[in-house]
């Protein structure tokens, strides 16, 4: 296929553009985005959140237990979302990069090394991505899960808290596709599909419910 090996390596450079300085940035994200705040807000409580409920260490089980350590763990998950995005993208990078900050925060937080490579399910975090990658459409899609989270509880549905973010990180890739274009909203089309897989627990629950 390739006349050569330096066109096949311009080919890889071209695809993927990945210098050592965009994988220094990528690790940062990761580090950044593995931090368990749901363990830090746990601390003094003589609670291994791991223990209890789901076992998950994120919001929705620290909340099963403390509702200040739940915001607390709401804050942290959410900001380093932000934070890692904001830090590391700079003006003129290609938007792509951001993305690629963003998933890394993300796959930190699902896999973190400071758990033994396991972790939350990534909603809180993703949705500090998405404020940070588009502010405003990240807003409305917010609201959209506050909408969708109260008509839940309100009706009582199983697995409301995974229906209505599954349901918004699917809301807001129609927004990506409609408004801004084809390559964000692939990119938060498989952000959709990545966290329907961390859920992929919730979703067998809600098959299997009565």
């Amino acid at each position: 296929m390739w006349t050569s090996p330096e066109r096949a390596q311009e080919f890889i450079e071209i695809m993927f553009p990945i210098d050592s300085t965009l994988a220094l940035k990528l690790l940062g994200c990761f580090l950044i985005g593995s931090i368990p705040f749901a363990i830090l807000a746990m601390m003094g409580s003589g609670i291994d959140i791991r223990k209890v409920g789901s076992g998950n260490p994120g919001f929705n089980n620290v909340l099963r237990v403390s509702k200040p350590r739940a915001v607390l763990t709401l804050i942290g998950d959410l900001g380093k979302g932000y934070l890692a995005v904001w830090l590391f993208h700079q003006p003129g990078d290609p938007q792509a990069f951001a993305w690629l900050y963003g998933f890394m925060t993300v796959f930190g937080h699902c896999y973190s090394p400071f758990l033994k490579f396991n972790g939350g399910k990534g909603i809180a975090t993703s949705a500090g991505v998405m404020l940070v990658l588009y502010p405003g459409w990240a807003l409305l899609a917010l609201g959209f899960f506050v909408l969708v989270r109260l008509l839940g509880s309100r009706l009582r549905w199983p697995e409301a808290g995974m229906i209505a973010s599954i349901a918004t990180w699917l809301f807001f890739a129609l927004l990506m596709f409609v408004l801004i274009g084809g390559i964000a909203g692939r990119n938060a089309l498989l952000m959709t599909v990545f966290l329907a897989w961390r859920h992929q627990q919730n979703f067998r629950n809600l098959l299997a419910y009565r």
